[in-house]
């Protein structure tokens, strides 16, 4: 038996209540589980949403850290010492240095002795990575948007499946209990019929620090792996307002607002409306782009989708920020982490036993991960999920980088008889990357 397999079905019994004390506390999860009998985890990209992210799997008894990696060698070595004072403070020496520090997350992709990892890198080195794991038998929490493709993330999910591996995508809403009423309340009929779903992600740029797009080239930093960074994505001089948080505005990374805050609305609106297995059948998306600098993102976009159903989907950088979905007999609005609504009767409304109840699990998003590593059973924002909410972004992107309405067969995920767009589903990748 694997040592991989053997932790795995120690924490199953565990969390079933099939060992004694110590090993159960009262929130469910294993107590004082022993290092060894841990799901072992990476943390590949340790920047801002990365150590947020393995801070909750840090809290996570269920759960042992062992790898901290980012290209940028100053964080990885930050992030390493948080864990390791994590887990000195449970050490009865008082002493642990067991995280390795690593820049290059494939050193970590190789290894027999680590079960999951954690993807929070930029959103153009996603695809590759969570292909990696899948294949190397990891198990895979990545950050949001899953992929920055369509095509790359029809490659996830089906190399996921034919690996048996379990995916979470971090649209972490899904396990909000305030978010998940919210949907079932509209999936319920508490606002009449269902016609109008409104996203408002933000608009602009929100860059971080004083930089404008316009800064030269410099050095690369001696602790910075920029070739690394880079990835597949097209080689450009380095200047540091490129990197980091601000990959976000630029094109050859991301897709600005339309995929950044706006595949979390996405999520919760499609999920509402119930087509978040499936997407739009016409996109019609106008924005407008800067004409210099290398931040080149749309800045202001309005986006409508048209679903077979008949239902409306628009993301646009001047609705209200969060999602609005509108019936002929109300409305409910979700933003950061609130609730409002046309009426307070719908928000006192009750889910009854013969409604319609979405999916819940752990409320905290990455213990859902860990539950379904477990129980090999799909987590909260499974990989097909994460694909489809991340493909509505990517097919309005398409439609305002061509500035045309588009059709979109969404069970072949094609635009037919449409090859300049269809060329868009997929980006050229930098020698020697490819999924």
């Amino acid at each position: 038996m694997s040592t991989n397999h053997s932790r795995r079905e120690f924490l199953k019994q565990a969390c079933c209540g099939a060992v004694t004390a110590p090993y159960i506390i009262a929130t469910g999860f294993p107590g004082i589980v022993p290092p060894s009998r841990r799901i072992t985890l990476a943390c590949i990209g340790t920047g801002l949403q990365g150590s947020w992210d393995t801070r909750q799997f840090l809290h996570d008894p269920r759960v042992q850290i062992v790898a901290a990696c980012d290209v940028d060698l100053k964080r990885a070595k930050t992030m390493a010492a948080v864990i390791d004072d994590h887990y000195s403070k449970q050490s009865s020496s008082g002493q642990y240095k067991g995280c390795e520090v690593t820049q290059d997350f494939r050193e970590l992709i190789v290894r027999n002795d680590i079960d999951a990892v954690l993807i929070a890198t930029p959103d153009h080195m996603h695809g590759v990575i969570a292909v990696m794991a899948a294949r190397s038998g990891k198990d895979i929490y990545c950050e949001k948007p899953l992929a920055s493709t369509v095509a790359e993330g029809r490659a996830i999910v089906e190399t996921v499946k034919r690996y048996g591996r379990v995916l979470q995508t971090g649209t972490q809403r899904r396990s909000g209990a305030t978010f998940r009423h919210g949907c079932e309340l509209v999936r319920n009929g508490r606002i009449g019929k269902l016609n109008t779903v409104r996203i408002g992600p933000g608009r602009g740029f929100h860059i971080q620090g004083d930089f404008t797009g316009h800064e030269s080239q410099q050095s690369v930093p001696p602790d910075f792996n920029y070739d690394l960074w880079l990835g597949p994505a097209p080689w450009v001089a380095y200047t540091p307002g490129r990197c980091h948080f601000n990959f976000r505005w630029i094109l050859d990374y991301s897709e600005g607002y339309i995929s950044d805050n706006g595949v979390h609305f996405v999520d919760l609106g499609t999920w509402g409306m119930g087509t978040d297995l499936t997407g739009p059948e016409h996109i019609d998306g106008t924005a407008v782009f800067p004409t210099s600098g290398f931040y080149d993102a749309p800045t202001d976009f309005s986006i409508t989708y048209t679903y077979a159903n008949g239902l409306r989907l628009i993301n646009s950088s001047s609705e209200t920020f969060g999602v609005r979905f509108e019936g002929n007999d109300g409305w409910i609005h979700l933003s950061g982490g609130d609730v409002t609504a046309s009426s307070d009767s719908i928000l006192r409304s009750e889910i009854g036993p013969g409604d319609i109840h979405l999916r819940s699990g752990a409320p905290v998003h990455q213990a859902d991960f860990i539950d379904c590593v477990l129980s090999r059973q799909l987590p909260a924002a499974h990989a097909e999920i994460g694909h489809r909410t991340a493909s509505v972004c990517h097919l309005g992107f398409i439609s305002c980088r061509l500035g045309r309405p588009l059709k979109w067969d969404p069970a072949l995920e094609i635009f037919p008889d449409d090859m300049s767009a269809n060329r868009m589903l997929s980006r050229a990748m930098r020698t020697p990357w490819n999924i």
